[in-house]
C-alpha cells in the first residue's frame, strides 16, 4: 500500500514540474503558428507580405481608433472625419471600409481578400506618406482558402497593438516574422533581412545619433530602425537624422515601407523601386552614416558599355562587371559628407581580389579612408554559412572632439591607421545552426573600437581612467599603411593579427602524466562500480558468475 502511495506521488510531482515549465506561447510564436497553418494555400515565400500586410492594417486601424475616441472625448466629433486631425499626430486616416473592425465584420465573407485589398488600398489612397507601401490587390490573387484566412484575422485581432505606448509591440512582431520568414526561406532567399545582431553591432561602432544616414541595399529597412533604436537608447532625438535609401525589389520595398510606418519614422526610399546603380534616386545625397549589407558578389551588374563614366566611380577605377562588390563601396564613398562613416558588409573575397578590385583597393588605402577591417563568425547569415567582413570606412580621421548625446569623445589622429579585428571566436549559438553575438560582445567590440579611435591615456593615471587600446592575439591589431603596403594592399586580417600556437606551448611530458592519472581514476571507479553491482546480486541470491 505505502509503495502504491509512494508511487502515486511521484506521478503527480512529476506531472506538476512538467506544467511549471511549459513555455508561455509569446505573441510573436503565436502568429507564427497561425502563418504556418497557411501551408498548402500560400507559397512560403509568399505568405510573409500576407501576414505582414494585415498586422499594418490592425496597427493603423488601433490608431486611428484611439485618436477617433480622442477628438471624441475632446467635444470635437465635428472633426472626427477630417485626415488633418489625425495627420498632425503621425496618425493615418481610415474610411469606414478600411478599418479593422469592417474587416473582422466581413472575415467569413467568401470576398473577404477583395475586401482586405479595398481597405489596403483605400488607406495608401488617403495618406500620401504611404504611397507604393501596401499591397496591391495582393490578397485577391493568391485565391486562398477563406477558412484559413478567417482563422489569421481572428488571431491578429486578438493582438493588443496599443499595449505599448512605444509601439514596441508592433515593432517586435514585425522584426520577429522578419527573422523567422528569412530563416524559413533560407540560402539564396532572405535578402531582405540582415541578422539583428550584426545590424546592432554596425550602430554600436559608428554611432548614427544626428545627420543624415543612408543604405543603398535597404532590404526590409533594418539598418534604419536600429539608428533610430541606438540614438533612443543614447538619449538622442530621432528628430535629428533623416533617413534615405534605395531597395530593388518591389515587394521588399513595400516591406521597408510598412516596417518604418508603424514606427512612425519617416524615410525618403525613392518614387519607386530601383536598382542603386541603373537609377540612383538620390544622386546629389552626401550622408554622414552609411549602413548597409548589399548583395553579395553580384554578377553582370551592368553590360560592359554600361555606367563607365559614372561619377560614382571618379578618381577609381571602372568597377569591374563580373562582381558588383566594389562598385557598392564606391557608391557610398561617393555619398559620404566631409565627416561622413560607412559600416557595411561585404564577402570575404573583396579584401584581397586582383585586377581592378586590387587597384581601387589600393586608392581606398592610399586615400586613407579605410578604418577598420572586421572579420565576423561562420553562420550568422541565414543566406551564407561563409564568413563575411564589416567595412568601416571614414572620411575624416582626424584629431577631433565630438559631443555624443550622453558623453563628449575625443578622437585622437587615426591618419595612415587601419584596424583588424577578428571575431570569428565571438558569438553564442542561434537557431540550432547559426550564431549571433550577445549584447556584452557588442559593447565589448565596439568599446575596442572606440577605445583605439580615441586619446591615449598615460600608464601612470589612475586605474579609474581609460589605459588605451592594446593589440590583442587573434583579435586585435592596429596596422600603419606602410605595413599594409608592404603586405600588398591586403585587407585580411589574419595577415596582421598575431596567431597562438597553442600545440607549442604544450608541456608534452606533463600532458601524458596528467592524462595517465586520468585514465587510472575512470578504471578503479569504473572496477569499484562492477564489484559493488556484483554484490548486489549476490545478497539478492541471484549470484553472477564471470
Amino acid at each position: 500500500m505505502f509503495l502504491l502511495y509512494l508511487g502515486e506521488i511521484i506521478k503527480y510531482r512529476k506531472l506538476m514540474a512538467k506544467k511549471s515549465t511549459v513555455k508561455t506561447k509569446s505573441i510573436e510564436e503565436t502568429l507564427w503558428d497561425s502563418a504556418n497553418k497557411l501551408r498548402g494555400t500560400v507559397e512560403s515565400s509568399e505568405y510573409k507580405h500576407v501576414v505582414l500586410g494585415l498586422i499594418f492594417l490592425k496597427f493603423a486601424s488601433d490608431k486611428f481608433e484611439e485618436r477617433r475616441a480622442e477628438l471624441k472625448a475632446e467635444g470635437k466629433e465635428k472633426f472626427i472625419e477630417m485626415k488633418e486631425f489625425y495627420n498632425m499626430q503621425n496618425i493615418f486616416y481610415l474610411p469606414e471600409e478600411a478599418r479593422w473592425s469592417y474587416i473582422i465584420e466581413h472575415s467569413k465573407q467568401a470576398d473577404i481578400a477583395l475586401k482586405i485589398d479595398t481597405a489596403l488600398h483605400t488607406i495608401e489612397k488617403n495618406n500620401p506618406a504611404l504611397k507604393g507601401a501596401l499591397p496591391d490587390n495582393y490578397f485577391s490573387r493568391l485565391n486562398m482558402d477563406v477558412s484559413k484566412l478567417a482563422a489569421l484575422l481572428d488571431t491578429i485581432n486578438n493582438i493588443n497593438t496599443l499595449q505599448d505606448k512605444q509601439q514596441d509591440i508592433v515593432g517586435r512582431v514585425y522584426e520577429y516574422f522578419l527573422s523567422k520568414f528569412a530563416l524559413a526561406e533560407g540560402k539564396g532567399k532572405g535578402e531582405f533581412y540582415t541578422p539583428k545582431s550584426i545590424v546592432n553591432l554596425i550602430a554600436e561602432m559608428i554611432e548614427p545619433y544626428k545627420g543624415i544616414i543612408y543604405d543603398p541595399a535597404c532590404g526590409s529597412g533594418g539598418m534604419f530602425v536600429q539608428s533610430i533604436k541606438f540614438i533612443e537608447s543614447h538619449h538622442g532625438n530621432k528628430k535629428e537624422v533623416s533617413i534615405y535609401g534605395q531597395e530593388y525589389t518591389a515587394t521588399t520595398y513595400k516591406l521597408a515601407k510598412m516596417n518604418l510606418a508603424i514606427r512612425g519614422i519617416a524615410a525618403n526610399l525613392g518614387d519607386v523601386p530601383a536598382d542603386t546603380f541603373g537609377k540612383d534616386q538620390h544622386p546629389d545625397l552626401k550622408a554622414d552614416f552609411i549602413m548597409a549589407n548589399p548583395p553579395f558578389n553580384q554578377k553582370d551588374w551592368r553590360a560592359a558599355d554600361e555606367l563607365v563614366d559614372d561619377a560614382r566611380w571618379k578618381g577609381y577605377d571602372v568597377p569591374p562587371t563580373s562582381n558588383a562588390n566594389y562598385a557598392w563601396i564606391l557608391n557610398m564613398v561617393a555619398k559620404l559628407s566631409e565627416n561622413g562613416v560607412a559600416g557595411f558588409i561585404l564577402a570575404n573575397g573583396a579584401l584581397s581580389g586582383g585586377g581592378t578590385e586590387y587597384e581601387i583597393r589600393k586608392k581606398l588605402i592610399e586615400n586613407d579612408l579605410v578604418e577598420a577591417i572586421v572579420i565576423l563568425p561562420r553562420n550568422m547569415f541565414y543566406t551564407t554559412d561563409i564568413s563575411v567582413t564589416l567595412w568601416i570606412l571614414n572620411k575624416n580621421k582626424k584629431e577631433k572632439t565630438v559631443q555624443l548625446p550622453d558623453e563628449t569623445r575625443q578622437y585622437r589622429n587615426r591618419e595612415n591607421e587601419i584596424l583588424f579585428l577578428d571575431l570569428r571566436q565571438k558569438g553564442i549559438p542561434f537557431e540550432k545552426k547559426y550564431t549571433q553575438f550577445s549584447e556584452d560582445e557588442i559593447r565589448e567590440i565596439a568599446g575596442t573600437y572606440h577605445t583605439w579611435q580615441c586619446l591615449r591615456q598615460d600608464e601612470t593615471t589612475s586605474e579609474s581612467k581609460l589605459k588605451g587600446y592594446k593589440d590583442i592575439p587573434e583579435f586585435c591589431y592596429s596596422a600603419t599603411k606602410e605595413e599594409v603596403k608592404a603586405k600588398d594592399y591586403s585587407l585580411v586580417p589574419s595577415k596582421y593579427i598575431a596567431f597562438v600556437n597553442r600545440d607549442e606551448q604544450i608541456d608534452y611530458e606533463d600532458k601524458m602524466k596528467a592524462l595517465q592519472q586520468d585514465i587510472t581514476q575512470l578504471l578503479q571507479e569504473e572496477a569499484q562500480s562492477k564489484k559493488d553491482l556484483l554484490n548486489v546480486f549476490k545478497e539478492l541470491g541471484y549470484a553472477i558468475q564471470l
